[in-house]
């Protein structure tokens, strides 16, 4: 590991670093040991660095150390290099990345294969994660937790391939945001898909999360020959255990899952959905029958319980179920592309999957 302080400039692993801003350290890692220690002993400012390669820690990586809205933590790759963080030497039931602290910067890291969770930010606020990625784990992909869980932001994540075994894939979702309070998340640009249980999980957290221009699909699907399967494959799963709050769901889009597109799963909060598409999924486009959600300009097409079961309570309008609104056709309903690599910002890749041309209903996807 190497310390670049203001004002100074030295070689470390070949390169030249820069000088970093005054009071702030730029740390540059290229291997395990010194990739634990520089999260852990992180200050304000400090400015992590990853070099290209595969690390394996044997412990989870975790840190309390926080940053300050001026000056954050940031973890990231070296400029445009690979990094990914494999879980496969951890102890059974370990996570990859724990973070206990405030404003964080992630950004460009993959985190594969770990026994439990990938990453878990407990009780943070001010945090920022864009384009990572969290592959192939033995529960949720990416996950906030916690009271004081304030103005975090997920952005441009893939979170793809996790199951959880010793519960048969009830509990691994692509993003979780379970068990916690705190306004201002935001969940935005997410590729969710192929995860055993949903594609997004709001179960227990009692304050308003916003998702949007995301796509959550071919979740529940037992992909592991589980003879006890038991995912959910919800796209969408906004609430549970008793808790009310009126979650909100801009212009994203569900598709091919095991169970609902869009759930309250009994959350009677005033949800607000809008500008969505649920198409092919294997339940409900659209089940909020017990709630009092809010529902406008969505679009369901062949799902297999029907486009929407609603109850008295929910405010329907511009809906391709509502009266005097038509369905228009869909482009295209190959989602090869929506496989494809994001664009060079991290953006979701361009498609025609599931686009109308439509000004007035459904996802645009993008």
């Amino acid at each position: 590991m190497r310390n670049v302080l203001a004002a100074s400039a030295v070689a470390a692993v070949g390169a030249v670093l820069l000088a970093a801003p005054a009071s702030a350290a730029t740390v540059v890692v290229s291997n395990v040991t010194d990739l634990s220690n520089a999260i852990k002993n992180a200050t304000a400012g400090t400015v992590i660095q990853v070099r290209a390669g595969t690390y394996y820690p044997t412990a989870t990586l975790q840190s309390t150390a926080n940053g300050t809205s001026s000056a954050p933590v940031t973890l990231t790759a070296y400029g445009s290099e690979v990094v990914k963080i494999s879980g496969s030497s951890l102890p059974s039931g370990s996570w990859i990345f724990k973070l206990t602290a405030d404003y964080w910067n992630v950004s460009n890291i993959t985190f594969q294969d770990s026994p439990d969770s990938a990453v878990v930010c407990q009780s943070c606020t001010g945090t920022n994660w864009n384009n990572i990625k969290t592959i192939n784990g033995g529960d949720s992909g990416f996950t906030l937790t916690g009271a004081d869980t304030i103005n975090n932001t997920v952005k441009n994540i893939d979170s793809y391939g996790h199951y959880d075994a010793a519960e048969h894939g009830e509990n691994a979702d692509g993003i979780a945001v379970k068990y916690g309070s705190g306004t201002g998340n935001l969940i935005t640009g997410a590729r969710l898909y192929n995860n055993s249980d949903d594609g997004i999980d709001l179960w227990s957290f009692s304050s308003p999360v916003t998702i949007e221009h995301t796509w959550s699909f071919g979740n529940g699907k037992n992909r592991w020959s589980d003879s006890a399967f038991a995912g959910d494959g919800n796209g969408y799963k906004l609430g549970g255990d008793g808790e009310t709050v009126a979650h909100v769901v801009n212009n994203s889009a569900a598709w091919d899952n095991a169970g609902n597109g869009f759930t309250e799963n009994s959350n009677k909060g005033a949800i607000v959905i809008n500008r969505t598409t649920a198409y092919a999924n294997g339940s409900w486009g659209y089940y909020f029958a017990t709630g009092a959600a809010k529902l406008g300009k969505n679009l369901a097409v062949s799902n297999g319980s029907g486009l929407v079961n609603k109850g008295s309570s929910v405010t329907s309008s511009g809906n391709n179920w509502d009266s005097g609104i038509s369905t228009p056709s869909f482009i295209s309903t190959n989602a090869t592309t929506t496989y494809n690599a994001r664009s060079s910002s991290g953006t979701l890749p361009a498609t025609t999957f599931l686009t109308t041309g439509s000004s007035t209903i459904g996802a645009t996807m993008n």
